[in-house]
């Protein structure tokens, strides 16, 4: 009996030792990817063509756009209007591209209170990025918000932000242009995108899903001793049209959805409690909140990259302890690897054909093959 004890324990032994020398993943390998001197701040992918926007200090004209198609880089001509001059110090918020026509967001701060100044751009590759200044109040004044991204839709161009709100608060905001290259404001009242005194709205980033525009962000219900925030999306039927809001579910005592990847459905990245969340949000409008996610800090200050999908897996890059991680897997499975090359905050991930995931950290563009 007490050799048969022996045994067991030499087993438990061998296993318990095997479990505690078993390797952790390899690091992820990236490429440092060369855009000349200037710095790389928005990534923008369709088919095989990823448009660079980027930032170059030391120019007279600050904003400048690559287009990377296999293996060469081309410059896209950037043309402000010179009745504008903050267009020559524009940093890109955002780049929509739909294999056509192009359609960009810059700012630059300005003014007695170095308040925003927005700019809106259009284009194709081959005509190059075309600056239209705007009046004043079509961004600015009193009621101004804040702009974050310019989307395509197969049903019209828009650019997405907030505005003061018709009863309190900001709303979501949409913008859609007229035939002169001028944008207007479009009301908000009585949807879901505008705040009330109970129900206050914050989208904060913006895609598509086919003929709809998708927002995320979170909600702050009030009430007699309530302060509740919730991580939320906001999705239209068609372009600005038949707007429902998603409460994102198990949003723990206080959350916010900060990125989303929509093709198919649509995968969201940000965080519960101060934690790393994903979600996923499917075309009839039923989310669920991704499990066994791996327990990385996010803030409310923090920046994440859109995660993205690869032969069904999701990949997230994520900041963690001053280091560039990937995380990937599926519904209760993930894996979470050391990124070899990269430094800084990664802002923006994209990813190409042939399993090339592209990236922006710190002030400079790397380039992986997943596996």
């Amino acid at each position: 009996m007490r050799r048969r004890l022996t045994v067991v324990a030499i087993l438990l032994l061998a296993t318990v030792t095997a479990c505690s020398e078993k390797k952790a993943p390899e690091p992820v390998a990236w490429t440092k990817v060369d855009v000349g001197q200037a710095e790389p701040v928005t990534l923008t992918a369709h088919d095989n063509q990823l448009l660079i926007g980027l930032r170059h200090r030391g120019a007279k004209v600050v904003p400048e756009l690559q287009l990377l198609e296999n293996g060469t880089r081309t410059p896209i001509a950037v043309k402000p209007n010179p009745a504008s001059p903050y267009a020559f110090e524009a940093i890109w918020y955002s780049i929509a591209y739909d294999g056509k026509q192009l359609l960009a967001l810059g700012g630059a701060a300005g003014g007695a209170h170095s308040n925003t100044r927005w700019t809106v751009w259009t284009g194709t590759p081959q005509t190059g990025l075309v600056e239209h200044p705007q009046n004043f109040f079509t961004f600015g004044g009193q009621d101004a918000g804040d702009l974050y991204s310019a989307v395509i839709t197969p049903s019209g161009e828009a650019l997405l932000g907030s505005w003061g709100g018709v009863e309190t608060g900001n709303d979501a905001m949409v913008w859609l242009p007229q035939s002169d290259g001028k944008w207007t404001r479009q009301s908000p009242a009585k949807t879901v995108l505008q705040s009330t005194p109970s129900l206050l709205v914050g989208p904060s980033s913006g895609t598509t899903l086919g003929e709809s525009i998708v927002l995320v962000g979170s909600q702050v219900r009030l009430a007699s001793g309530v302060v509740a925030q919730e991580a939320a999306v906001w999705q239209s039927s068609k372009l600005n049209a038949g707007w429902k809001r998603i409460v994102l579910p198990d949003p723990g005592g206080r959350s916010q959805a900060i990125t989303a990847t929509c093709a198919k459905d649509c995968v969201i990245s940000g965080y519960v409690d101060g934690q790393l969340a994903i979600w996923q949000l499917d075309v009839s409008g039923t989310a669920k909140r991704l499990q066994g996610v791996p327990s990385i800090p996010v803030g409310d200050k923090d920046k994440l990259p859109a995660p993205v999908l690869s032969d069904g897996k999701i990949v997230q890059v994520i900041a963690q302890d001053n280091k560039v991680k990937v995380l990937s897997g599926q519904d209760g499975h993930w894996t979470v690897q050391d990124a070899q090359g990269p430094d800084g905050t990664p802002t923006a991930a994209v990813l190409m054909p042939g399993h090339k995931l592209y990236l922006i950290a710190g002030t400079s563009l790397w380039q992986t093959t997943l596996t």
